[in-house]
Order: C-alpha cells, then structure tokens, then sequence
C-alpha cells in the first residue's frame, strides 16, 4: 500500500470517529436537555398549603428534609440504596409505620422531630433521573431551604461498605443529584454517598447498579445501614447548617469537595475519596 493511500485511510477513519464522537457527545447533550425540561415541566405545578399537621411544621422550630434518592419499585437494588437508608432511619425513628403517599410532591414522606427540629422523610416515586421534582416540591411545601436537604444515594467510586458525607458541589455523574441540583437551582445540598462499588469482570455499570446485592454482600449493607442512620443523626441533631446558603442559580458549595469518610466494613478502614468518572441511570 502506497504512503498516499495510508494517508487517505488514515484521514478518512479519523473522519468517521470524529463524526462519531460528535454524535456522541450531541446525543448526551441532547439527553441532559430532555431531563432538565421534564424537570421544568414537572414543576410547574402550583401547591396549595394544606391545614393539620403539614401546617403546623412551618410554625416554629428549624426544618430538615432527608431523601432517599432511587427508582420506584426497585428498593431492593443498589441504585436504590438510598431507600434502604432512609427505611433503616425511619425504623429507628419510630415512624416506619407512617409513610403515607403525597400525590402532590410524587412520592412518599413521613414526618418525625430530633432535638427541636421537624425531620421530614422522602421517598420520591418518580424515577432517579427526574428525583429532583419530587425534592423540590417537597422542599417548597415544607419550607425547607437547600442547605437544609439531605441527599442519601449510591457511589460507584466507593466499594460496599464505606459511606461519607460530602458537602454539596458537584453531581459527580450521579443523574438523581444532577436532577436535585437543576430543580433546586443551587448544588449547596449534603449527601450521604453510599458505596456500592464498581463492576468487575464484563458486567456492564447499568446491569451493576440495577441488581441486587448477594447474600454475602447483604451481611455488609446490614452494618451500612445502621453506620449510616448513625451518621444521619449525627448531622440532622447538629443546630447549624453544614453549607451556607447559595444564591438562586449559584453552583459552588462553600465545602464542595470536602468529606467525612466513614468505613461500615468490619476491618474499619478508613474511606477513601476517589475521583468520580462513574455515569448512572
């Protein structure tokens, strides 16, 4: 093969994966657009303040709002992790027997009080990629300010059995923060990020994070559980706000990328902040 040949199969294959990484790269674009306008279109939505108990919430004391982010119907997943969590501080609060339904935010709350603070507990019923109308709505009928919101969700950079609380900042890959983050206008929220691990072998990261934990990694996810409702109480009975407040539309946590590592495993390591690169349903 002459050089001038090589030259025009090399240019022209360079051509075809320009072309499609362009494609590639328009399609995930065109992807995030989608979900921030099904977001706006899920909003829109007026409410209208309710009397009895979810009155009484805004009279006095401070506000928090914990959310265990997942996908309806898929509690026992990984990706759900955040559901089991959140199932596992309600139990401990004593209202694991008080979720009831809320059509207006799409999904499930139920409410409980730690030292002088209104706690309330949601379960949105939409799916991870939209998690964040069913945030906000809770938010605003609540009277809960971002800074004030937990976020409880799986970490594919953090292997079963380590936990951390990170203080706002980016969604990190992770779709379900991303759409907290876009709803909410602001990325000031703490999350409890949850590992779940990353796939071994030739298993794909969708098919990961929709299975099921085996019955040996079940015996770690029982001592997560309660490191992490341990956790969780720790940070709602603190009297101030981990993260100032930022302006509508603003971004940057004043602690983004700062965490508290904590090991759920019984060798008690300490947890290790890795670079996220993960992509997530």
């Amino acid at each position: 093969m002459s050089r001038m040949t090589e030259d025009t199969v090399w240019s022209t294959a360079c051509r075809c994966l320009w072309q499609l990484l362009k494609k590639l790269f328009n399609f995930i674009a065109m992807r995030r657009l989608l979900m921030r306008v099904i977001n706006r279109a899920l909003l829109s939505e007026t409410f209208t303040p309710a009397m009895g108990v979810e009155a009484e919430i805004h009279t006095e004391g401070r506000r928090k709002l914990v959310v265990g982010l997942g996908n309806p119907g898929m509690e026992g997943t990984r990706h759900s992790v955040g559901m089991a969590v959140l199932g596992a501080l309600a139990a401990r609060l004593g209202v694991a027997d008080r979720w009831r339904g809320d059509k207006y935010v799409s999904g499930e709350v139920t409410l409980s009080e730690i030292q002088h603070t209104h706690v309330v507990l949601l379960r949105p019923k939409l799916l991870m990629n939209v998690n964040g109308v069913s945030v906000a709505k809770a938010a605003g009928k609540y009277g809960i300010k971002p800074e004030d919101i937990l976020l409880v969700h799986d970490e594919l950079d953090k292997p079963l059995g380590k936990i951390a609380i990170k203080h706002g900042g980016s969604a990190r890959g992770h779709n379900g923060v991303r759409s907290c983050v876009d709803c909410l206008q602001t990325d000031v929220m703490p999350r409890l990020r949850v590992g779940i691990g990353r796939p071994t072998g030739k298993t794909s990261v969708e098919r990961h994070v929709l299975s099921r934990f085996t019955s040996e990694e079940q015996k770690v996810l029982d001592s997560v559980l309660v490191q992490s409702v341990d956790l969780l109480l720790s940070q709602l009975s603190q009297q101030d706000s981990q993260s100032p407040s930022s302006p509508a539309g603003g971004r940057q946590a004043a602690q983004s990328g700062k965490e508290r590592g904590h090991s759920a495993s019984l060798d008690q390591d300490s947890a290790a902040d890795a670079q996220s690169s993960g992509w997530k349903l």
